[in-house]
């Protein structure tokens, strides 16, 4: 086995392990025993330690999502269109990976960074940009597009916290929730 195939082998058990079992209980041990790993060395091999091994999860995890919501937004015309696919992808994605945003909310919570994660903050930055050109297009009403970003984002993660207690919720409705609520509030004629 490739060095980062066992990298990705690890990261994967990690999540399954954070997400069924939370982040104080995703030990070297547990996790070695769900990737069928004979020993905790082979994790101290490619992560020196917890925090290391953490930060590969939410990295990984963050580069998936940037990947599949690029995907289903890069093509999409006018501002107002790309926010609906924005918010549609963000669920989708909470959707199909479900256990990684629930291991990565695990662990941004056990461990919080110091400061602003610049990839978060990345995130939240376009968002206002498309949010900022959709107002200058005409597509959108006058508002604060930092705060607006902010809600949008806030409601997303949202999703993270009502999935964890209610993992049966109907994503479809949640969907079409969150598109209503947010055309609602920046369209330019409510």
């Amino acid at each position: 086995m490739t060095e980062q195939a066992r990298r990705k082998q690890i990261v994967d058990a990690a999540v399954a392990v954070i997400a069924a079992e939370g982040y104080a209980k995703a030990s070297f041990g547990r996790i070695a025993k769900q990737a069928g790993l004979s020993s905790t060395g082979l994790i101290s091999y490619h992560f020196a330690n917890k925090r290391e091994l953490m930060d590969e999860v939410v990295r990984t995890v963050l580069a998936d999502f940037t990947e599949f919501v690029l995907a289903r937004t890069d093509d999409v015309a006018g501002p107002a269109a790309q926010l609906r696919a924005f918010i549609a992808a963000n669920v989708e994605f909470a959707s199909e990976r479900r256990t990684h945003l629930v291991a990565m909310l695990e662990v941004a919570r056990a461990e919080p960074g110091d400061g602003p994660d610049p990839v978060l903050e990345a995130d939240l930055r376009g968002l206002a940009d498309l949010l900022r050109a959709g107002q200058r297009l005409g597509e959108f009403r006058d508002f604060d597009a930092d705060v607006m970003a902010m809600a949008i984002r806030s409601a997303r993660d949202g999703l993270l916290l009502k999935l964890r207690t209610e993992p049966d919720l109907d994503l479809d409705v949640y969907t079409g929730e969150l598109v209503t609520l947010f055309d609602l509030a920046t369209r330019r004629t409510p």
